[in-house]
């Protein structure tokens, strides 16, 4: 899945542009939040969908949780069950959608 480094890139390359490819990275962890993904569906998501190593997401993830303490605090605020799985459903479903649309998304970082 994480196949060796090679320098035909359509996206940025950790090895090859590393600040470009933390962007974009921070990037598509803030389209997750949008969708108000946990930081597990996160890390899934972009191993799955853009090829992310897990770890990177969770460095990049815990860097930004530094850095916006407040905001995380009040993103992962409890909620009633009830809703936070209502909530969970209906970003699951939108998730779908949006991940076919970031394609345009890390084509730009492409560049």
């Amino acid at each position: 899945m994480y196949g060796a480094h090679q320098h035909d890139h359509h996206f940025p390359c950790l090895h090859c542009h590393p600040q470009s490819y933390i962007r974009m990275v921070q990037h598509l962890i803030e389209r997750c939040l949008l969708l108000h993904m946990t930081r597990e569906d996160c890390v899934r998501a972009l191993a799955k969908r853009a090829n992310i190593r897990p770890l990177v997401t969770l460095t990049v993830w815990k860097e930004l949780l530094k850095e916006n303490r407040g905001f995380f605090t009040a993103y992962f605020q409890d909620e009633p069950d009830q809703e936070r799985v209502s909530r969970t459903m209906k970003s699951r479903k939108q998730q779908a959608r949006t991940w076919s649309q970031d394609s345009a998304v890390l084509d730009h970082f492409a560049r």
